[in-house]
């Protein structure tokens, strides 16, 4: 793969500090948001891959996640809170508009950031929406965990503490990843679950019909958290958007190049697509 380069950044969103990572150089901004209590460094592949091919990629901790604040007031954290941080990074950036895009959490922060500016995006790689058909499944996974951080704090840190005694550099890499979102503090995960276990999960079917940007939307069969029925019918619902079925939940995890190269002419297409338009227009 081609070598491209990598900085570390940080931006101040309503007086808290917020990290991200940017890989490569140009206009073609992309933007791609981690899972719930995910780190940013899940999509360090995807960036990698994406900017070697000419965009310039940024990956983001939101608040409450990875190296981001992590401030223990639920009021903090909302769907809604979490697409103001993302169009605020542009913002800190100076990037017009950008792909925005994400697994899971943030699959669904990106289309917040779709509905609350809608000229700033250029277009959508959502992995993994989680939506109607998901709400049985997400409060079996996530009540569990809110639970815990509340009643018995002291196992989520001593989690924390297994966690941080394995050394990041000697296990694989989804393993780091794994071990990185067991580095919880109990008051900082109770509040980002409780905000987002009692907000809206997503915005409504009517605000997604009216988003008009391209996408493309990739679901997984056997997941109830983030089923294919969630992903298929995203795609419905979204102007002139393309659906593609993952072979499984790990396919973009363990053999990711046949959908890192769907993600990379997707991207592609957003930008040359644009391009062609104003030509024609300014002709």
């Amino acid at each position: 793969m081609t070598l491209v380069s990598e900085r570390i950044g940080q931006y101040f969103h309503d007086g808290h500090r917020i990290e991200y990572t940017e890989y490569g150089a140009g206009s073609r901004w992309v933007v791609l948001v981690h899972g719930q209590l995910m780190p940013r460094r899940m999509h360090q592949p995807l960036a990698r891959k994406l900017a070697a091919s000419g965009a310039h990629v940024v990956t983001v901790d939101l608040l409450g996640h990875g190296r981001s604040d992590r401030p223990a007031d639920p009021l903090l954290y909302s769907m809604t809170a979490f697409g103001e941080q993302v169009i605020g990074l542009l913002d800190h950036l100076g990037a017009e508009r950008a792909v925005l895009g994400g697994t899971s959490l943030g699959a669904n922060v990106s289309l917040e950031g779709a509905v609350l500016a809608p000229d700033r995006v250029q277009g959508l790689l959502i992995e993994m929406p989680v939506l109607d058909n998901a709400v049985e499944a997400g409060i079996l996974a996530f009540a569990p965990l809110l639970f815990v951080s509340r009643f018995l704090p002291f196992a989520v840190t001593g989690v924390r503490m297994l966690s941080r005694a394995v050394p990041r550099g000697v296990v694989p890499f989804w393993v780091g990843i794994g071990l990185d979102t067991l580095d919880q503090r109990p008051a900082a995960m109770a509040a980002t679950v409780h905000g987002l276990f009692f907000g809206r999960v997503a915005p409504s079917s009517k605000q997604r019909r009216a988003i008009d940007a391209p996408a493309l939307v990739v679901g997984h069969t056997r997941d109830p958290i983030h089923p294919a029925a969630d992903a298929e019918m995203l795609a419905d619902e979204l102007v002139g958007a393309r659906f593609v079925a993952a072979r499984s939940i790990l396919e973009w995890r363990v053999a990711p190049d046949r959908l890192d190269d769907i993600a990379v002419g997707f991207v592609a297409q957003c930008y040359d697509d644009d391009a062609s338009a104003g030509r024609l227009l300014g002709g």
